[in-house]
């Protein structure tokens, strides 16, 4: 049994907070250069030539990249052979977010659902905790902005709608998307599972490496086909016209139950913040 301190948890994800909003990963900065050898239209060139730099300038001075910091959700793998000492896993994590915002001074963009009040700290993140075998912990930061997960969306659709039915429907919905969501994107999808299954495979699946498609043939090919049709629709980066409206799409799959084909859409923004650490 290894224990791992309360503490050093903490530190980690102070460090994930500050670093994933000053770093944009090197996986989304090539895909934003090989989106500008494939962007035709003037604007739509300008506006990713601004992202790159933007980048370029965030990662040098340490200042965010996008002033909407994001709601901290926060992927644990904890081995089923580590043990937290000196403190509350939950607690620890929350306390590392609390002082990564502090301390870089990122915007709070945590409140009350009906009142609005602010919670001041960027608390509490959401985190997801798998276990799993072995004495480490894997523990990865999203920072999630608000407007690409309001287009974000989960629909029961019917078994008999199959795959072609999922493919319209992934379309149209960053087709009703418009420019809300901050384009060039990111677009997750999860399919089959329950509810909330498909949800979380569709939001884990932002983490994949952009670009990189899946090992499955049959789900990689329904990638590169939803990529096709979405940057076909001309929305471009910004908005603004263009065939660049999406980076990569990113497909992950469950088993459903007979009677369900539920399908999640998980946009995001191009200020894509992920970054991981392993304890």
């Amino acid at each position: 049994m290894r224990e791992i301190a309360a503490q050093e948890i903490t530190q980690a994800v102070k460090d994930l907070s500050m670093e994933a909003a000053y770093h944009l990963g090197d996986d989304v900065v090539e895909a934003l250069e090989k989106g500008l050898e494939a962007e035709t239209s003037p604007t739509g060139q300008d506006i990713l030539k601004q992202l790159l730099e933007n980048a370029r300038i965030a990662a040098e001075g340490k200042f965010p990249m996008c002033q909407d910091t994001g709601f901290a959700v926060i992927f644990v793998e904890l081995g089923q052979d580590v043990r937290i000492k000196g403190g509350d896993l939950n607690e620890a994590i929350h306390e590392g977010v609390r002082q990564g915002y502090k301390e870089a001074f990122l915007r709070k963009s945590v409140c009350h659902p009906f009142t609005r009040k602010n919670t001041g700290d960027n608390t509490p993140a959401i985190i997801h905790v798998k276990i799993v075998p072995g004495e480490r912990v894997r523990l990865t930061l999203a920072g999630k902005g608000g407007g690409s997960e309001n287009m974000s969306r989960v629909m029961m659709l019917k078994p008999s709608d199959g795959k072609e039915g999922i493919i319209e429907y992934v379309v149209q919905r960053v087709k009703e998307s418009g420019p809300n969501p901050c384009p060039p994107t990111i677009v997750g999808v999860g399919i089959g599972g329950t509810f909330e299954k498909a949800a979380m495979l569709a939001k884990e699946s932002l983490l994949r490496h952009q670009g990189e498609p899946n090992p499955d043939p049959e789900l990689a090919e329904m990638e590169r086909t939803i990529l096709e049709r979405i940057n076909k629709l001309g929305i471009g980066p910004g908005g603004l016209g263009g065939r660049v409206t999406t980076l990569a799409v990113h497909v992950e799959m469950h088993p459903c139950h007979i009677a369900s084909l539920p399908v999640a859409v998980n946009i995001n923004c191009h200020a894509h913040r992920h970054k991981e650490t392993v304890i």
